[in-house]
């Protein structure tokens, strides 16, 4: 049976060597300062199983901010706390033909964010986490993912800087047009709000941890949620590439410009990598292949035959 509980620590290594290679295909995002930092050398991953042993390769000591990879744990906390009726009233579920920051998208949509993986929707819906004031939200959001997930995010408060200091104007302007719409009430909030959760941080094992609430039933998480967020993931989570990259690889994935990626593999468990360099569109070039390899390695698609 193909299985994540058949792979070696061989198979790990070969695949994850061959993937590290083709880092230098991609360039490390260069807008915010911190980010433009990053080592490209870098390569973690982390896999953690339903049940039985994890697997660790690679820089796994590394901190980096989950960015976009934390828009699927924005989506599930909500989900969890208003329900998806409230949910989807505020953001759709179709994938985008653009870039993640589009404005144009977003116009041409009416002002209603087609999607909660791209800028619009994660802004949107961030725009509607309980609490005072951005800091309050994100302590909120951060709380409940490391006592569900049992992780250990934290709020890197250098990075938050960073991304302060080097205004996105596209998300600007995004938010301002979610105001005019009629989907966000507050463009500063919503926008600081927005940047505060893409600076939680930890290791590549804290992103499998998280992984693994949407991988597993584990009695915390209502399984519709589960299944919403997965479904969206394999749909929208890595932009415009999403579709390409269902047929070849098969699995929900999330990425983030920090150089995140992170795989569900539905009953068995998450995938969790590290690797900085991106590439056009803006997922990691080394973590994609990795996961490609071994996805079709060992048979994990959700479309094969089990």
């Amino acid at each position: 049976m193909s299985e994540l509980k058949t792979l070696t620590t061989l198979e790990l290594s070969a695949w994850a060597q061959q993937a590290k290679a083709k880092a230098s295909q991609g360039r490390v995002a260069d807008r915010i300062p911190l980010l433009a930092a990053a080592d490209y050398k870098f390569f973690a991953v982390h896999i953690c199983r339903k049940a039985g042993r994890t697997f660790s390769f690679g820089d796994t000591a590394c901190m980096f901010p989950l960015m976009s990879a934390v828009k699927p744990f924005l989506l599930l906390y909500l989900l969890e706390y208003l329900g998806a009726k409230s949910v989807f009233q505020w953001v759709g579920v179709e994938p985008s033909s653009t870039s993640f920051n589009s404005l144009e998208q977003l116009i041409a949509d009416r002002g209603r964010p087609r999607n909660p993986m791209i800028n619009s929707g994660a802004i949107t819906l961030a725009d509607k986490l309980p609490g005072y004031n951005a800091r309050d939200r994100t302590q909120h959001l951060c709380t409940w993912l490391n006592q569900t997930a049992g992780c250990k995010l934290f709020l890197d408060e250098q990075m938050l800087a960073s991304v302060r200091s080097a205004t996105s104007q596209a998300n600007l302007a995004i938010a301002e047009h979610l105001v005019y719409a009629g989907y966000v009430k507050n463009q500063e909030t919503a926008i600081d709000t927005y940047e505060h959760i893409c600076c939680l941080s930890g290791q590549v094992e804290d992103l499998a941890l998280l992984g693994k609430l949407l991988a597993c039933e584990n009695g915390l998480i209502t399984r519709q949620n589960r299944c919403s967020v997965n479904a969206l993931m394999l749909t929208c989570g890595l932009y415009q590439a999403s579709c390409e990259l269902a047929l070849r690889i098969g699995l929900p994935m999330k990425s983030g410009i920090s150089g995140t990626l992170l795989a569900i593999v539905p009953g068995q468990g998450a995938i969790a990598c590290y690797s900085p360099p991106l590439d056009s569109i803006g997922n990691s070039v080394a973590a994609l292949g990795f996961i490609e390899s071994l996805s079709q390695g060992l048979g994990l698609s959700i479309f094969a035959d089990k």
